[in-house]
């Protein structure tokens, strides 16, 4: 993803990773929008049956660089120019990944058994 951001002109906030879901706030492992050989080195992690993680990926119109403003929580882009932020929560399954915060396919109804 984020070559793919650099190659259009954007950049990645590095300051910040997805991480995994369970009973704590922002529980291990951390999930990076972004690679690095130190990152990969001290935080990789096993794609296992049972593991939720959130991906969020944060990309700027500008630099990567952001600042914490005073109510100690909201983010601002150093240079002030545009960032889009969001994120997914994604099961790993025995049959493969489940993207649980997807939109319902076509037809399909939320809160509703099948």
């Amino acid at each position: 993803m984020a070559k793919y951001v650099r190659d259009h002109g954007f950049s990645v906030v590095e300051n910040f990773v997805g991480h995994g879901i369970g009973r704590k706030m922002h529980e291990d492992p951390q999930v990076p929008n972004f690679c690095t050989p130190a990152f990969r080195r001290n935080h990789d992690f096993e794609l296992e049956p049972g593991l939720v993680i959130a991906v969020e990926p944060m990309v700027n119109m500008g630099t990567k660089k952001v600042r914490t403003l005073p109510d100690h929580w909201t983010q601002s882009t150093v240079d002030g120019r545009p960032s889009a932020h969001f994120e997914h929560t994604v099961a790993i399954t025995d049959t493969g990944p489940v993207v649980l915060t997807a939109a319902p396919a076509a037809g399909e109804t939320v809160g509703t058994a099948a």
